[in-house]
């Protein structure tokens, strides 16, 4: 059964990559259901940007404000074509209204919780791992074939491919990074964490993707470690 066909939808919402839906400590309690396309949650602290999740289609967001009735405790951005649905007030009021003072209590406190615990994981967030600012060359796959690109930043963790050929947030794909002592590049798997096109409002923001590793040999793992330490 389609998320649409489940929930009572006011509106529908349309936007293009890279629009804000809401942003953080804006005000707003509108619950949002996403029909199409991705949302991408981030959160900022002390000036940098962190990407908390990104949401699928049938994924339902801004929940926690409109319980605990504050403002938004996240920034939700289109990541592509995205079509959301606004789920009617008077249809959420109407279920909370039918429970408990008690159950209503305990889904307030659970909102709270989470809201406190998406405050830590972003203060935890700042990156323990060293990264090395170097020109590598690198092949990744896309549907079609194997594309060359270059990164500038890499870590033990994930590396930033700059090009206008990026892949959506949440694709796994397999990555030849070469390094340049070696006859032979890494090979490493990989998840798209976020992607941002070319601006021309942000020149100095080069496009790309930021991937981490999820799949990488011992051995692999202790060259690139190797040669991060020696950057």
């Amino acid at each position: 059964m389609k998320k649409k066909q489940i929930y009572l939808i006011a509106d529908e919402e349309k936007y293009q990559y890279g629009d804000i839906i809401f942003s953080e400590g804006n005000s707003g309690d509108w619950v949002y259901v996403i029909l199409s396309g991705s949302v991408e949650l981030s959160k900022t602290v002390e000036g940098h940007k962190y990407v908390l999740e990104i949401l699928k289609p049938g994924d339902v967001f801004g929940e926690i404000e409109n319980i605990t009735r504050t403002k938004r405790i996240t920034t939700a951005r289109a990541i592509g074509d995205t079509i959301v649905g606004l789920i009617d007030r008077q249809f959420i009021d109407k279920e909370c209204n039918q429970l408990s003072q008690q159950f209503r209590s305990i889904l307030e406190s659970i909102a709270t919780r989470n809201s406190k615990l998406i405050d830590r994981v972003a203060s935890f967030t700042e990156r323990t791992e060293p990264r090395v600012q170097r020109v590598l060359s690198v092949t990744y796959q896309d549907r079609k074939a194997f594309l060359q690109a270059y990164t500038a930043n890499v870590s033990n963790e994930g590396l930033f491919i700059e090009t206008d050929n990026f892949l959506n947030p949440g694709n796994q794909f397999l990555l030849r990074l070469q390094l340049s002592h070696l006859s032979k590049p890494l090979e490493i798997q990989c998840e798209v964490i976020w992607a941002r096109k070319r601006e021309s409002s942000q020149p100095d923001l080069p496009p790309g993707m930021g991937v981490k590793f999820i799949k990488i040999s011992k051995t692999d793992y202790q060259i690139l470690k190797q040669f991060i330490g020696a950057g």
